[in-house]
């Protein structure tokens, strides 16, 4: 389990470098990389949702998805049916990024057995599926108390 436990943050940190990386490598701050990999994952989303769930006050959301705006990468665009509302979606350069993206990543996954694919895929979302969960908004307190428990 150690070596599992410490593969899992050689791999965390692999993603967080590979964030950097391209966000470097394409002009953007790695807010608006991790934007951009959000909407790639969940699609067109609404400003007030993507706010939520990359953990941002409204204001900070609104001043990325200006960013995002002025990069070319996304827009906003009337929600189909509530006027008042707008959803964010990716523009055809934040769609070449992304695939950009995907073929590095795709890359990576091709290193891999054929036959085991599928099973690293099902791990991985498992993995990512717990670790939203254990830092969701409703676990908050679990890390209080891991804090509490730190030396003075």
């Amino acid at each position: 389990m150690t070596d599992a436990v410490r593969n899992l943050r050689q791999m965390i940190l692999a993603g967080e470098h590979y964030r950097q990386v391209m966000a470097n490598a394409i002009g953007l701050g790695t807010t608006e990389s991790q934007a951009l990999s959000y909407l790639a994952v969940h699609g067109e989303s609404g400003q007030t949702t993507l706010a939520r769930d990359l953990d941002l006050t409204s204001s900070a959301s609104t001043a990325l998805v200006d960013r995002l705006e002025r990069q070319g990468v996304a827009a906003r665009v009337r929600h189909p049916k509530d006027r008042r509302r707008t959803i964010v979606r990716l523009t055809e350069r934040g769609l070449v990024m992304i695939g950009e993206s995907h073929r590095w990543l795709q890359a990576t996954l091709e290193q891999l057995d054929p036959d085991t694919l599928e099973v690293v895929s099902r791990a991985l979302a498992t993995i990512a599926g717990d670790l939203r969960t254990r830092t969701s908004a409703e676990h908050a307190d679990d890390w209080h108390d891991v804090t509490r428990a730190l030396p003075a």
